[in-house]
């Protein structure tokens, strides 16, 4: 039996949407009105669904909106974190001379927070495979870093990785990089989160041997908190 449904007014695929950009700050430039007008309420956001996108200069990462303010300091020292592959925040605190709040609330009992990038890719070895998988067949479809671990959902409560995966592909002689997300909130999260991983897409190139080629982006949720849709 075939039953006909309708929803009214809620469509969560964007057909129109631009999906390609030189680079973050100009992706930014484009979703920060976008969302505002177009999002659709969720929770305590207003989102779009299913945005994918590729930044063609992966590594001009300065965001330089001026509502945003946002501060390259704060956002090396997360990648400096990352590199110690030390989950404390203690150590982000040691880098950047003190811990924000948002890490300081997500962090467990032990002072310890699972969003740390560089923890998850040194897990099993999962970077050193990445690069040894680039370096052996060039062609590989296999160079992931698996960041959401389904085995460990009951342990997700204050700390959910907002990244699914991240995959390399080497085109054209040039390291590809896709970042697979749950979810992105574009003002904190897609503003660092782009700079880190740009980084690693650079890390993993110079150890391959390779140039920085494009980098694609998706996020199942990608949002704006009311507050700074009001502000």
């Amino acid at each position: 039996m075939y039953i006909k449904c309708t929803i009214k007014h809620v469509n969560i695929i964007m057909t129109n949407v631009r999906n390609k950009f030189n680079n973050a700050d100009e992706a930014f430039n484009y979703f920060y009105p976008l969302i505002r007008k177009e999002g659709i309420e969720f929770g305590d956001t207003k989102a779009l669904f299913n945005i994918g996108f590729w930044l063609d200069n992966p590594l001009e990462m300065d965001i330089k909106h001026p509502d945003r303010k946002w501060n390259k300091e704060y956002a090396q020292a997360e990648w400096e974190w990352y590199l110690t592959e030390d989950p404390h925040v203690s150590q982000l605190g040691e880098i950047y001379g003190k811990v924000p709040p948002i890490w300081e609330k997500m962090q467990d009992s032990e002072g310890k927070c699972r969003s740390n990038y560089g923890w998850q890719w040194s897990r099993n070895y999962q970077l050193d495979h990445v690069v040894a998988m680039l370096k052996d067949v060039k062609d590989t479809r296999q160079a992931a870093i698996s960041i959401y671990d389904g085995k460990e959902i009951s342990t997700y409560r204050k700390d959910t990785p907002c990244t699914y995966a991240v995959q390399f592909t080497i085109v054209n002689d040039k390291l590809n990089m896709a970042v697979v997300m749950r979810s992105n909130d574009l003002w904190y999260g897609f503003c660092n989160d782009q700079y880190c991983f740009a980084m690693l897409q650079n890390k993993v190139a110079e150890r391959v041997s390779k140039d920085v080629g494009s980098y694609y982006h998706f996020a199942h949720n990608l949002h704006l908190y009311n507050n700074k849709i009001k502000q």
